[in-house]
């Protein structure tokens, strides 16, 4: 089993059962982006090798307009993607195992977290990792400290605001508020 194997696993929805063969490349992969990560956040580092140590991280090209303020924090990389002109503000996490995507000209606030793995409830099958993709769609704004858990769709031009915990689809062109974050408002 290697890297593709468990991202074609991953992509397709498929449980990842606590200590199969998937699981520890999983574990494996994961050391190589702690390692990446670490020297990311490890002291200062030009916007160009910002650049250069998330396409490490992430295995894919990042666009020019990407902009982060470090610390960035992945114990995965492998199934991030990032479009154009998105700004990640310090202290977002990403827990990407189950895909996530950033469309273009997208604002991540402060701390926001991405968790794209579940657990099963049975505590026997505790161990099994549950994927499902978050994709944030083009021109949206995430406020500081909020949580998107997997399997949630953000809608073009949509605002997630600060410290929500969006746990559904939020519809295109409207602001979310609240854990669990609900529509508070229309946009246009």
């Amino acid at each position: 089993m290697d890297l593709q194997d468990l991202l074609d696993a991953l992509n397709a929805g498929e449980t990842i059962t606590g200590g199969s063969p998937l699981h520890e490349v999983m574990h494996r992969v994961s050391q190589d982006a702690l390692r990446v990560t670490a020297e990311l956040n490890g002291g200062y580092q030009e916007p160009e090798r910002v650049r250069a140590l998330l396409a490490e991280l992430t295995g894919s090209p990042i666009a020019d307009t990407v902009a982060v303020f470090p610390p960035l924090y992945s114990d995965f990389g492998k199934n991030i993607r990032l479009g154009e002109r998105v700004f990640i503000n310090s202290g977002c996490r990403f827990q990407d195992q189950g895909g996530v995507t950033i469309g273009d000209d997208c604002l991540i606030g402060h701390n926001t977290v991405f968790a794209s793995l579940n657990h099963d409830l049975d505590p026997a099958r505790r161990a099994d990792m549950i994927p499902a993709p978050i994709v944030v769609g083009r021109n949206v704004w995430i406020g500081s400290n909020s949580t998107i858990l997997s399997g949630v769709t953000i809608g073009e031009n949509a605002v997630v605001a600060a410290a929500s915990v969006v746990t559904k689809d939020v519809p295109a062109n409207s602001v979310v508020a609240g854990s669990p974050a609900r529509v508070v408002r229309t946009i246009g």
